[in-house]
């Protein structure tokens, strides 16, 4: 054990009388008080979410080798594909997956989700939305960029509300469904079929106002198909004088919000939309766009980036992007990017574990853990603790859940003030009264700690050392005596 190792337990192990006749067996209880390490976490339903594509297909992952998957940045959960669904149907009922799966496998291969959103009006590609809807009758309309509706523009915008564009991409988007919806390799989804870059307005495209109703109605498109995969709506929906309306609607069909992008302005205006975010993050995950880096940092409005853990912290936000070429952002933002992995999503403290020392092989012992949740989001998808015991081999002898804490019920808060959650579970050892079969020895074992399933298997990590390399902490010894 290291130096630092051995001072941790030093300081952390506390000893004292058990009580209770039923527990004579029980003569010591170890408690085990671990620090957080300060390790960067990658988790189900959180992390920093790096762009492959977006909108642009050679950006970022561009610059990648089809090997690279960036391994040196802390906290990437996601990969995001943003492109145009002219790529994915170049003719009517003809789908070009591959040019999802390509890039998809070089990071599910390293046990990472993708996330998409295709889109269907871009400002550097012409139709966006394929060619062949507007010949099959859709309306739409030219235009340049920055100048508005032109007859003679070199770029075609679809009519959001026109019967023809709606029955072709319903069909799109059950197509899509078919292979996505339910889908564990996909973290998330973008309602992105309206609006240039599918960020639901015009302002950069035909400058047509659309109502709320035609936002609804894409809302309810997507819901029709994807009702298993968390959908997102982007605050930008609110825009065009469409208010807080449209929100609050994708909100009640249970969609998580996007805010596209912090500090595209800076100061106070480096984000607007954090009232929003009550509405969604205490049930669904929040996610938070920055601006493209470049620009940004240079129109002076990124300085140190501290802004955008603020409008983590405002948002209760769980994904955060990396919006430019990946290791130079991480090259000029690495202590922003260890700040923001220490608060996004949940972060799950152990603060107190506490066993007895020695146990009889026939008797029950008591197992309490103490539990807090230093990141600003919950755990959406929950957790149980669960204590496994293995033998100097690392076998794995037994495995106890506490099934009565989930950890989807931590409460969070400011940095540093998050409130505790205890819970104790009685457990005996399998099938200790037969001799036969009797699974554990008497000996002294390891004793491990986990969250995950109501059936024991590791799924989230902790900021925990001594990590078994499948999400099992070691955090003491158990002593089992003969039978009394």
């Amino acid at each position: 054990m290291s130096k630092w190792k051995k001072s941790v337990f030093a300081a952390a192990v506390v000893v004292a009388l058990a009580t209770g006749t039923s527990w004579a067996a029980e003569e010591k209880t170890v408690a085990v008080r671990p620090p957080d390490t300060g390790a960067a976490l990658a988790n189900p339903g959180m992390g920093w979410v790096l762009h492959h594509y977006d909108n642009i297909v050679f950006n970022y992952g561009g610059k990648l080798e089809p090997s690279d998957t960036v391994d040196d940045f802390p906290g990437v959960t996601v990969v995001y594909l943003r492109l145009a669904w002219s790529y994915l149907e170049p003719e009517e009922g003809r789908f070009n997956w591959s040019v999802l799966d390509t890039p998809a496998q070089r990071w599910l291969d390293k046990g990472k989700q993708i996330a998409l959103r295709i889109s269907c009006s871009e400002s550097f590609l012409r139709y966006a939305t394929p060619q062949w809807v507007e010949q099959a009758g859709a309306k739409g309309y030219n235009f340049r960029p920055g100048k508005g509706l032109d007859p003679n523009g070199p770029y075609w915008e679809p009519d959001y509300d026109d019967p023809v564009f709606l029955e072709k991409l319903d069909h799109f988007l059950a197509a899509l469904a078919k292979r996505y919806d339910g889908n564990p390799e996909v973290a998330f989804i973008d309602v992105g079929s309206v609006g240039v870059w599918g960020e639901g307005h015009t302002f950069a495209s035909t400058r047509k106002p659309y109502t709320v109703a035609t936002i609804r109605t894409h809302i309810d498109l997507h819901t029709k198909h994807f009702q298993k995969t968390l959908l997102a709506a982007n605050d930008d929906f609110a825009l065009h004088d469409r208010g807080r309306a449209t929100i609050e609607y994708a909100a009640k069909q249970g969609l998580g919000l996007r805010d596209d992008s912090i500090l595209v302005q800076g100061g106070a205006k480096a984000y607007l939309s954090a009232d929003f975010a009550p509405l969604f993050w205490e049930k669904v995950p929040v996610i938070l766009e920055s601006e493209h880096y470049g620009p940004s940092e240079k129109r002076g409005n990124w300085k140190d980036g501290g802004q955008y853990l603020e409008a983590v912290e405002k948002y209760h936000a769980s994904y955060a992007t990396v919006h430019w070429w990946p290791r130079e952002f991480l090259a000029a933002n690495e202590d922003l990017v260890r700040r923001i992995n220490l608060r996004l999503g949940y972060r799950l403290q152990l603060v107190e574990a506490s066993w007895p020392s020695a146990i009889a092989i026939d008797s029950t012992f008591r197992f309490q853990t103490t539990w807090r949740n230093a990141g600003v989001a919950p755990c959406y998808t929950g957790g149980h603790p669960a204590l496994t015991i293995k033998d100097a081999q690392g076998g794995i002898v037994s495995v106890f859940v506490d099934e009565g804490m989930n950890m989807r019920t931590l409460r969070v808060a400011e940095p540093g003030q998050a409130p505790t959650e205890s819970h104790q579970a009685e457990f005996g050892l399998p099938l200790a009264s037969d001799e036969r079969t009797r699974l554990l020895k008497p000996g002294t074992y390891d004793v491990f700690v986990s969250v995950g399933t109501p059936t024991g298997t590791p799924k989230i990590a902790l900021p925990l050392p001594d990590d078994d390399g499948h999400h099992r902490y070691r955090i003491g010894k158990l002593t089992v005596q003969p039978r009394l």
